[in-house]
């Protein structure tokens, strides 16, 4: 059984982040908390981390990772080309609810997917995930659930579902956020909403001031209640809506560069009762860990399950 670290102690959490690092160093995938739900993460540098991913989670490519970051200062390395307003909103949104997506250095040595040289950013307000990005660097981490099942607000919540997927459980308490991140596309001149969340769009305008905030008209916020896309795809602008250049990049081309974002950052929360048992997958290492109190045994599924919450 993989290890579970309870987190509310010193000692438990001195040795949950040891290990927590250990694995992450060496391509393995990690169960923590987020400031919404729990995350499955791994080395964003890491191609068989990202790919591990994509297994334990039942997904594909074309749904790749949000990268969490441990300050506002790695941005740089990673994003090239940002209008001046996403310094602004990370400025007064980080650490907290608010995904950005950017466009990518294209020096960078990863692969996280089909990500159309984007890449969706955010700074967790959780203090021990932000104290093991502080020693790994960005992580990728998609929500801690099987696509298609309830998002995880527990450890045991993510165990029921991943299992020894993930090699390494940080316990930190449950996870009772109600609302996921709001997620902008600030590939254009322009930032378009493409998902409503944490932070409302009156926030949004009133920190952005004279720089247009794109917000499509739909009945229902887009993407809340869906994880990983499962169901919706990318919002249409109306007709109306034109891209005014405002900021101080040229508008780049096409004008949906960074929609494949919608429903890929940290979930949002709903209570899982149980999950469909996963075949354990090929250990990659040696499972000889000690100490830390093992996962309780898997359930038998629901007879239905509803739709990944985030």
């Amino acid at each position: 059984m993989s290890p579970v670290f309870d987190c509310s102690t010193s000692e438990g959490r001195e040795e949950g982040l040891a290990a927590a690092r250990t694995a992450i160093g060496d391509g393995r995938l990690v169960v923590l908390p987020t400031d919404t739900v729990y995350g499955l993460a791994a080395d964003a540098f890491s191609p068989a981390g990202v790919a591990a991913i994509f297994s334990a989670k039942g997904r594909g490519r074309e749904m790749p990772p949000p990268v969490l970051v441990p300050n506002p200062r790695t941005v740089d390395g990673l994003a090239m080309a940002m209008p001046s307003y996403v310094k602004r909103l990370m400025k007064e949104f980080w650490p907290g609810g608010l995904t950005l997506v950017v466009r990518a250095q294209q020096s960078l040595s990863w692969d996280l997917g089909e990500t159309n040289g984007t890449v969706a950013l955010r700074m967790p307000d959780d203090e021990l995930t932000l104290t093991l990005l502080a020693e790994t660097g960005p992580l990728a981490v998609s929500s801690a659930n099987r696509t298609g099942q309830p998002a995880a607000t527990t450890a045991t919540d993510a165990g029921f579902q991943l299992g020894p997927f993930a090699d390494i459980y940080l316990d930190d308490g449950p996870r009772d956020a109600l609302q996921p991140s709001t997620i902008l596309d600030c590939t254009k001149p322009d930032p378009i909403v493409l998902r409503e969340g944490a932070v409302s769009l009156d926030r949004l305008r009133e920190v952005l001031g004279d720089i247009d905030l794109v917000a499509p008209h739909v009945e229902e916020p887009f993407g809340v209640g869906e994880d990983d896309g499962v169901t919706g795809g990318a919002p249409e602008l109306p007709e109306d809506v034109q891209l005014a250049s405002s900021a101080d990049v040229d508008e780049p081309e096409p004008p949906t560069l960074g929609q494949h974002w919608q429903d890929s950052s940290t979930v949002q929360p709903h209570r899982s009762f149980g999950s469909t048992a996963l075949p354990r997958p090929e250990p990659s290492v040696d499972e000889d860990q000690a100490e830390p109190a093992a996962l309780p045994d898997q359930p038998s599924p629901p007879e239905t399950a509803t739709g990944d919450q985030r």
